[in-house]
């Protein structure tokens, strides 16, 4: 329900009309009207092909019935795959992970990240950093009326549902348009005497998401337009948010805010407890992704500032929505599926520190399922709230209560390059103890956030490595006080940054730049010269105690191929053999014959090569393999 609350799409199709029989062009009408129910009815009696199997696909995903979705997108992956928008990638893993298929929907978001996913092991540290135990249960186990986003409303709570069957019907889903309803709550939180809100704030269109003053007498909610305005190429209703206010027993004095537009959506406000902060969720232009959060402040005299972007901390390019705060306004709660989760919207918490919002948390399995959970609000002062989730049988209501559990003291941080400040995802982070052995590792995903478990007053160690890079460690102590946080950036240097004798080459390959090593006409053993030379490769090997390298060796072209290409086996090999020798572990080292194929100097044809030149030709060369 709530999807067509925020979902303002621009639908760009690849696929002309042109060709197309009447009944795909009617549905793909429907589908750029987002009568999404009604487009799927008629999409799966037409015969299938790439537009009608992603669009129908869509039709699906966007009213959350992810096993249908699923079923499709495979189909459309199965024929179409490389003709596919990267948002389709997206779009499928969500339906996978709809469906409890974690593997395959890990599968997939890894190709649209361009990162592993790994689910299992990003269960394990969420649920180990968790600091709350959760006791969750519906306020109305037989409800099937599309309730969400709970409010406090004094001793009431104020939400959002589709349960007005006389209400005119909403194409995205063919149920009835939402109103706010207000209800009274028993100590276990379960909702009795509801009753349509107020008739001055409920009309023929959306309202939700109301946030109340903590007098009571003001009010922001969403109220969606009645009419559709052109924007770009579609037509759009857009989400704004009003203000109202409690007069002589009524609601009145219902206007919308200066910030709001036709153009762009702004939704789920929320009002910090003191009144002077608006947070709310906004697709406005210079929102980093498909919705952001924002917040604005509010004057002494009811005046607004400009409204803030939280940042890409909190913000990704896909929807982050439902800001809340606690009641100190010192945590920041929202709802994403752009941060790493468990399938489609996740509930995160971000703590203020210093005035900025520190990364991102994930509430964990009891809180966050496969499908949509948002709309997360609570009640410090009892250790209770709400939660809206279409878990089970589209959007309801569910009330939680929460027992903290032994404190986790954490250590995480970021892996950037030390240059270019780039972050350096699929760096493998380790953290050892105090005798330097391993007790936890991590590869990072696209964020390159780290994130483990320690003790207090402990002693420890945490070092990153990523292929062509010299890895970096740090070591710390958590604190007497039992610092629940430690944050390190890890700072690494790719190799050439630090050794003048390795760049990079055209072909992409990491080179160790050494002399080379010539060997002598049918001949294999390691010269005085040669072995001078690889001892300055013994030297950096052993700095580089995880570098891994091969040895390529090549040959002149005045013997045959096949002969050629078993000498330089011989002459890799043995230049293998030398380091071994010498202390290297042999397996850093690889040993690899290219006989004459990749000759420095060309001596076939009509050019004739002097014996200095086949000498060049007969070299050893190192590249580094990680």
């Amino acid at each position: 329900m709530k999807k067509y609350l925020s979902l303002l799409l621009v639908f760009c199709f690849g696929i002309s009309l042109f060709g197309q029989s009447v009944s795909e062009k009617k549905a793909d009408l429907l589908f750029e009207k987002k009568s999404f129910v009604k487009a799927a009815e008629m999409y799966e009696k037409i015969k299938e092909n790439q537009n009608v199997l992603e669009h129908l696909g869509d039709c699906y995903y966007y009213n959350s019935q992810m096993k249908e979705a699923a079923g499709i997108y495979s189909k459309l992956f199965a024929a179409y795959k490389t003709n596919l928008n990267k948002e389709v990638y997206f779009k499928y893993a969500q339906s996978l992970y709809g469906i409890s298929d974690a593997k395959q929907a890990d599968s997939i978001m890894s190709e649209y990240t361009g990162t592993r996913i790994n689910s299992p092991e990003f269960f394990a540290n969420t649920n180990s950093n968790s600091y709350y135990k959760y006791d969750l249960q519906p306020m109305d186990a037989n409800n099937s009326n599309g309730d969400f986003g709970v409010s406090f409303y004094g001793k009431q709570l104020v939400f959002a549902s589709s349960r007005n069957l006389n209400a005119p019907k909403f194409n995205w889903n063919e149920k009835p348009f939402l109103d706010l309803y207000v209800a009274d709550v028993t100590e276990k939180g379960l909702m009795y005497n509801v009753k349509p809100f107020s008739k001055e704030i409920n009309t023929d269109t959306h309202e939700s998401s109301a946030t109340f003053s903590a007098d009571g007498k003001i009010m922001y909610f969403n109220r969606t337009n009645s009419k559709k305005v052109e924007v770009g190429k579609e037509s759009i209703a857009s989400i704004k948010i009003y203000k109202a206010e409690y007069l002589d027993g009524k609601w009145t004095n219902i206007s919308v805010l200066p910030f709001c537009s036709d153009s762009y959506s702004t939704e789920h406000p929320f009002l910090s407890s003191d009144g002077q902060k608006l947070y709310f969720a906004s697709d406005m232009p210079g929102s980093v992704g498909s919705f952001d959060i924002y917040v604005v402040d509010i004057h002494a005299d009811s005046t607004f500032g400009l409204p803030q972007n939280l940042g890409n901390t909190i913000n990704t390019i896909h929807r982050e929505q439902f800001p809340s705060l606690n009641n100190l306004g010192s945590i920041l709660y929202f709802s994403s599926d752009g941060h790493q989760g468990m399938g489609g919207l996740d509930v995160f918490s971000s703590e203020l520190v210093g005035g900025v919002f520190e990364k991102p948390l994930n509430l964990g399995e009891r809180i966050n399922s496969n499908l949509d959970d948002f709309a997360f609000v609570v009640d410090e002062t009892k250790n209770s709230g709400y939660l809206s989730s279409n878990r089970t049988n589209g959007d309801q209501l569910y009330h939680f209560t929460r027992t903290a559990i032994q404190k986790n003291y954490i250590i995480e941080g970021i892996v950037r390059d030390k240059k270019t400040k780039e972050l350096l995802s699929g760096s493998l982070v380790s953290l050892y103890d105090s005798s330097d052995l391993l007790i936890a590792q991590m590869e990072v995903d696209s964020d390159a956030y780290y994130v483990f478990n320690t003790a207090p007053f402990s002693k420890y160690r945490v070092e990153a490595t990523r292929d062509f890079y010299v890895p970096h460690s740090e070591i710390f102590t958590t604190n007497e006080e039992g610092k629940l946080r430690y944050n390190i950036e890890l700072f690494m240097e790719h190799y050439d940054d630090v050794e003048e004798t390795i760049s990079k080459g055209q072909d992409g390959k990491i080179q160790i730049v050494l002399e080379n090593i010539y060997f002598d006409l049918d001949k294999w053993n390691i010269k005085a010269d040669a072995a001078r030379i690889l001892n300055g490769l013994y030297e950096l090997l052993i700095k580089y105690p995880k570098m891994e390298i091969e040895m390529g060796a090549h040959t002149d072209s005045r013997a045959s191929a096949s002969y050629n290409l078993t000498l330089s086996k011989k002459r890799a090999a043995a230049t293998l053999d030398y380091l071994v020798k010498k202390g290297i572990n042999k397996q850093r080292l690889r040993s690899k014959g290219y006989g004459e194929s990749e000759p420095l100097i060309s001596c076939v044809g009509n050019k004739k090569c002097t014996e200095a030149e086949h000498a060049m030709n007969r070299r050893c060369e190192f590249v580094i393999l990680k």
